[in-house]
C-alpha cells in the first residue's frame, strides 16, 4: 500500500477514534456516569494548559488574544493530523508498528483523562473504545488498500469513499456528543427562567462618568464585548437547580448554599473592573461592568472562620483554583458572589451561574467563574491553580493607564486632537492622568467622574497637533499618591508595568 494512501486512511481513523470517543463521553456526562473530563480532546487540552510555563501562557494570550483556546484546538488538530499521518507512513510497510503506535497515542489520551480533576475509574472508557474502534477502522482501510494493491482509479475510488464515510461518520458522532455533554439546552433553559432579584440600591452609571470622545472605550462595557481569559476549554453548561456552594475547612461551621438560598439573600449591586493578569501594557483583557450579588463576607460570616486562616480558595466546577486573601473577602469592599452581569443573569462563559468578583485583585486569584467550593485555608497549606505555575499568590491590581485614542500607527490632522483613555488603581481610585508628547512636561489630563474607586476612569486631553511623527506617552497617580511606574515589566509573575506610548503622524 503507497504510503500516501496509508497516511489518509490512518488520519481517518484518528477522527473515527475521536469521533466514538467524543460521542460516548457525551452519553456518559449527560447520564452522570462521569465524574471528571471523559473527552480525551478536552482533557489532553487541559493537561496542556495546566503544564503550560508562564513565557508560553503569555505568548498565547499577547498572540491570540480572547481566541486562544481555539488556537489551542486548531493547533491539536494540526499535531493530531501529522501524528497520525506519520503512523500511516510507518505501517505502510510494518502494519503491526503502526497499530502499536495508534494504540499508544490512545494510551496517552487515556492518561489525561485519568489524571484530570474529580476523573472517575469510568471516565476512561470512551478514550479506551474509542481507541479500539480507530484500530478496526486502521486494520480495515489498511487491508482494503492491500487487496485493492494494484491501485487502479477504480480501487483508490473505493477506498476514498470508505474513507470518506467513516470520517462522515466520526464528526457526526463527535458533534452529537458533543452537544449532549455541554447539557447546553439545560443550561439555558434555566438561564431563561431566572427572574433576578431587585438591590436593594440599584447602581445608576452617571452620565459624567463617560467622555463625549470618538472610539474611547465605553465606561461599561457589553456583555458580549467583555474579555473571556480562563482554563476552560469546554465553557462548563451548569444549571441552577444541581448548583450549590459549599464552604469548608478553618471554619466554625461548614456551611451549603443552594441557588434558591442564595436568590432570597439580600443583593446588591456594584460597578467593578476586572482584569487579566496577562494583561499587557496598553492591552484590552480588561472590562468594566455592574455586577449584582450576595456580599462574600455575608456567607463567610455564617461559617466563622477560625483564628489563623488568611486564605480562601475557591474552585470552579471544572476544577479550577483560586486563592483570594480573607482579609479582602471580609473587608467593606464590594466582593461579591455574583449572579448577574449588566443586569442580566451570566452569560455561560462568564461563570453562570455564580462567580466571584473581588475588586482590586486580578482576576487569576479572586475571580471564580463557575464556583462551587470555598475552602478556608491559609497560603502556607494551599495553593491556586497559577501559584505553583510561577505566578504571585496574592495579585494585587497594579495602578496603569492607556491610551484608546488616536491609535498607534494612526493619521491625524494638524489642529486640537482628544488624546484620550482610561486608567485604573481598583480599590485605590484615580487622583490623576498626566500626557506628555516627544518627552515633553507632562500635562494634566481632565477626568470624567469617578462613580466608585472601585472601576476604571475615564480621562482626555486636547492636543495641539503639529505637522510630523509624534510620541505621546500616559501615566496615572492613585488615590494614595503613588505614580505608575515607569519601569517595564511582563506580565509574569505579578502583572505588567511600564508607560503606554504610541506613535501617531500629524499631516
Amino acid at each position: 500500500m503507497k504510503r500516501s494512501w496509508s497516511a489518509f486512511v490512518s488520519i481517518v481513523a484518528g477522527a473515527f477514534t475521536l469521533g466514538v470517543a467524543t460521542f460516548l463521553a457525551g452519553v456518559m456526562t449527560r447520564t452522570g456516569l462521569s465524574t471528571g473530563t471523559p473527552s480525551p480532546v478536552v482533557a489532553v487540552g487541559g493537561t496542556f494548559v495546566d503544564h503550560t510555563p508562564p513565557w508560553l501562557k503569555n505568548f498565547a494570550v499577547s498572540s491570540f488574544g480572547t481566541s486562544d483556546k481555539l488556537a489551542l484546538f486548531v493547533g491539536m488538530a494540526l499535531v493530531l493530523t501529522l501524528l497520525c499521518a506519520a503512523i500511516g507512513v510507518l505501517g505502510a510497510r510494518r502494519h503491526t508498528a503502526g497499530l502499536v503506535a495508534f494504540a499508544l497515542v490512545g494510551a496517552i489520551g487515556a492518561l489525561a483523562v485519568a489524571t484530570r480533576p474529580r476523573s472517575g475509574s469510568l471516565d476512561i472508557l470512551p478514550t479506551m473504545i474509542g481507541t479500539a474502534a480507530g484500530l478496526w477502522a486502521l486494520t480495515t482501510l489498511w487491508q482494503q488498500g492491500s487487496r485493492d494493491a494494484d491501485g487502479s482509479t477504480l480501487d483508490r475510488r473505493r477506498l476514498l469513499v470508505r474513507g470518506a464515510g467513516l470520517a462522515a461518520a466520526a464528526a457526526a458522532a463527535a458533534g452529537f456528543g458533543q452537544s449532549l455533554g455541554q447539557r447546553a439546552a439545560q443550561a439555558a433553559q434555566s438561564r431563561s427562567a431566572i427572574k433576578l432579584p431587585k438591590a436593594a440600591k440599584p447602581v445608576v452609571s452617571p452620565a459624567s462618568a463617560q467622555l463625549d470622545v470618538k472610539g474611547i472605550t465605553p465606561y461599561i462595557i457589553d456583555n458580549t464585548d467583555f474579555y473571556r481569559i480562563d482554563t476552560a476549554l469546554v465553557v462548563p453548561q451548569l444549571d441552577t437547580a444541581g448548583w450549590s456552594l459549599k464552604v469548608h475547612g478553618m471554619v466554625e461551621r461548614e456551611v451549603t448554599i443552594d441557588w434558591a438560598t442564595l436568590l432570597a439573600k439580600p443583593m446588591e449591586e456594584a460597578l467593578v473592573t476586572l482584569m487579566c493578569v496577562s494583561n499587557e501594557v496598553g492591552g484590552n483583557l480588561t472590562g468594566n461592568a455592574v455586577w449584582t450579588g450576595w456580599p462574600v463576607r455575608e456567607l463567610l460570616k455564617m461559617a466563622g472562620p477560625k483564628l489563623g486562616a488568611d486564605m480562601v480558595l475557591s474552585t470552579s466546577s471544572d476544577g479550577f483554583t483560586a486563592g483570594t486573601p480573607l482579609s479582602v473577602l471580609t473587608d467593606d469592599r464590594s466582593a461579591l458572589i455574583a449572579i448577574a452581569m449588566n443586569g442580566q443573569p451570566l452569560p455561560p462563559e462568564h461563570g453562570f451561574p455564580v462567580r466571584l468578583v473581588v475588586p482590586g485583585l486580578y482576576g487569576y486569584v479572586s475571580a471564580t467563574k463557575w464556583v462551587t467550593d470555598l475552602k478556608v485555608t491559609t497560603f502556607a497549606d494551599d495553593e491556586g491553580y497559577w501559584t505553583p505555575r510561577g505566578w504571585s499568590a496574592r495579585g494585587p491590581v497594579k495602578t496603569e493607564s492607556r491610551i484608546d485614542v488616536p491609535r498607534s500607527g494612526d493619521r491625524v490632522s494638524a489642529g486640537t486632537v482628544a488624546v484620550a483613555g482610561i486608567a485604573w488603581a481598583q480599590h485605590r481610585g484615580i487622583k490623576a492622568v498626566e500626557v506628555r508628547v516627544d518627552g515633553g512636561p507632562w500635562q494634566a489630563a481632565r477626568l470624567a467622574e469617578e462613580p466608585t474607586v472601585d472601576s476604571w476612569r475615564q480621562w482626555v486631553l486636547p492636543w495641539q497637533a503639529t505637522k510630523g511623527s509624534h510620541t505621546i506617552t500616559v501615566r496615572a497617580t492613585d488615590d494614595e499618591g503613588v505614580v505608575q511606574t515607569q519601569t517595564e515589566a511582563p506580565p509574569a509573575p505579578d502583572g505588567a508595568t511600564g508607560w503606554h506610548t504610541i506613535t501617531v503622524n500629524v499631516a
